[in-house]
């Protein structure tokens, strides 16, 4: 993987009411020549600092705020450099979970029904152990205004948007960002054993804007919203809350550490409860806005 530099940036959020629910937040982006932070609507730069060696370790937030300690505004900073920001990914492997909603429960019984699978899916919902599967190596990542990829065997491809985790090493939940867990309905509806055909290709994972390291948790009234526009109209839109989630973060996340280690750390996308009717496809030049409370929006087009 080429060396992209670092950059931590702190994203100012339109949503104030979220803010006034998280005191303390901070946003730290990647961009190509530095890394800047975002605390109290000004903007830091961390110079001569790894992304790695950043976000890898417990207790990021105070970290953080004991950094801030020794660090001046940059007034001419302009915040349109941070529509340059690169994914906030280093050499994390991205992890992703799967029928964590009731919606996304339908959604893939829907699929799986041709084929004789609809009640696999069900059992997933309800049992005890998660669905977990391989998302995406670092280089397979893209980031915001980046183009994402339906695949060329597909006919019937979405957008997931998913409150995705950044993990430390030793297994606490450290920051939040958005992720796009794109999808192949035909491809995994067709045989649950093509899940990784369906997930995991060139394109297939989004991550952005930035890394949100709140004080605490997120609120469980946390929204996520998906708009979907086409030739500039808007073709689809829906959004809900991540309180509708059947499993907590930190039960999903205590299964993938379980029998494996993360050295640098990890993300792991917790699941969509948005999906679109069957009648809806992606298309190319489709452009996929996903925004979350506090967090910001990851904004990709498809290739």
């Amino acid at each position: 993987m080429r060396d992209t530099g670092s950059f931590v940036c702190l994203f100012l959020v339109k949503n104030r009411l979220i803010l006034e629910l998280q005191p303390g937040f901070m946003r730290i982006y990647r961009l190509p020549e530095a890394i800047v932070l975002e605390h109290a609507h000004q903007l830091y730069v961390l110079a001569g600092q790894d992304w790695d060696a950043l976000i890898n370790r417990q207790g990021l937030h105070d970290f953080l705020v004991k950094k801030l300690a020794s660090l001046a505004p940059v007034p001419d900073l302009s915040r349109e450099e941070l529509v340059h920001a690169l994914p906030p990914v280093g050499r994390q492997e991205v992890w992703a979970s799967g029928v964590t909603y009731f919606r996304s429960r339908v959604a893939r019984m829907e699929e799986a029904e041709a084929a004789g699978g609809g009640d696999f899916y069900d059992k997933v919902y309800e049992a005890e152990r998660p669905e977990l599967f391989f998302k995406a190596p670092p280089y397979r990542v893209v980031g915001p205004h980046q183009q994402v990829r339906i695949r060329s065997d597909s006919s019937w491809d979405v957008p997931e948007p998913e409150l995705t985790l950044f993990i430390s090493p030793a297994g606490t939940i450290e920051a939040y960002t958005i992720g796009n867990d794109m999808s192949s309905r035909s491809i995994e509806g067709e045989n649950p054993l093509y899940l990784p055909q369906a997930k995991t290709y060139n394109g297939s994972a989004a991550l952005g804007p930035c890394l949100y390291v709140p004080g605490s948790p997120l609120p469980p009234a946390t929204s996520i919203h998906l708009h979907i526009l086409r030739d500039g109209q808007s073709v689809f839109s829906e959004s809900i809350t991540i309180d509708q989630m059947k499993r907590r973060p930190e039960e999903l996340v205590a299964y993938l550490y379980r029998e494996m280690d993360f050295p640098h750390g990890c993300f792991l996308m917790t699941g969509t409860g948005i999906v679109p009717p069957a009648s809806f496809t992606l298309q190319h030049g489709d452009e996929i806005r996903i925004r979350i409370d506090a967090i910001g929006e990851l904004v990709n087009t498809v290739a």
